[in-house]
């Protein structure tokens, strides 16, 4: 039975931790979000008291969001470029940005097709007439396609087949519907539909894909915000992340 002095306490620690507690907003890149479900839980019983919420989709739409004045406390980016602009626009800064995790770009095609592209000109051949490619304006993953195909002298060929995808789990749900015949997506994604697609090969890129987070500097948990930043490097948490596929930064 609660004795006087400990229900004051119990009490005083409650109104304490609902005077403090808060919502952590974390706009994130698609391809995090199944890695991100179960980190948010983690982070919440490391810190009693707040919530996590997560806003995925493509970084690029994420960007505009947050430009137009969107309350978030944290952006994880699927490439430099985006959250280069985010710092160009004083949204974050560079001094708090980090690099937490990689990723590899792969080429998959629907788990029933027999025939497997062997290299990237294959895909101007006759059966491979719609590829779903990330819309390259605001899907990383379309900017890390045409940056490829465009090096390999081949974006013009495969450009007029491409199927655009608002953002990479559109292109991979694509692919595994069967409604085109090849794909580009993150390594991470193509895992996650296993028996509905196969991946043809691995497509390396001129540069790693890093994905970078950063509080929001209009963040009105700035303390929170950082401690979830740290949080995402953590050995627990890179555990959590290598599960899902993804590589040390």
């Amino acid at each position: 039975m609660f004795s006087s002095r400990k229900l004051v306490a119990a009490l005083a620690l409650l109104a304490s931790l609902g005077a403090h507690a808060a919502e952590l907003t974390v706009s994130a890149a698609s391809s995090l979000a199944n890695a991100f479900s179960e980190l948010g839980p983690a982070f919440e019983a490391a810190n009693p008291g707040h919530k996590v919420l997560f806003n995925h989709g493509a970084s690029g739409a994420l960007l505009q969001q947050l430009t137009r004045g969107a309350p978030v406390d944290v952006f994880a980016s699927a490439d430099q470029e985006t959250m280069d602009q985010a710092q160009t626009r004083g949204l974050v800064k560079a001094a708090q940005r980090r690099n937490f995790v990689s990723n590899a770009l792969v080429l998959i095609v629907p788990a029933a097709t027999t025939r497997l592209p062997k290299t990237l000109a294959d895909l101007g051949q006759a059966p491979y007439q719609r590829i779903a490619i990330g819309l390259p304006a605001s899907v990383p993953v379309g900017r890390y396609t045409q940056g490829v195909l465009e090096a390999a002298g081949l974006w013009k060929a495969i450009e007029p087949k491409m199927i655009g995808a608002n953002n990479v789990r559109q292109a991979l749900d694509y692919v595994a519907r069967g409604e085109v015949d090849a794909g580009f997506v993150y390594a991470t994604d193509a895992a996650l539909l296993h028996g509905k697609v196969k991946v043809a090969f691995s497509v390396p890129t001129p540069s790693p894909i890093l994905y970078p987070v950063a509080p929001l500097v209009a963040s009105p948990h700035a303390a929170l915000a950082q401690r979830f930043v740290d949080f995402l490097v953590s050995a627990p948490a890179q555990a959590v992340l290598a599960r899902h596929g993804f590589g040390k930064p």
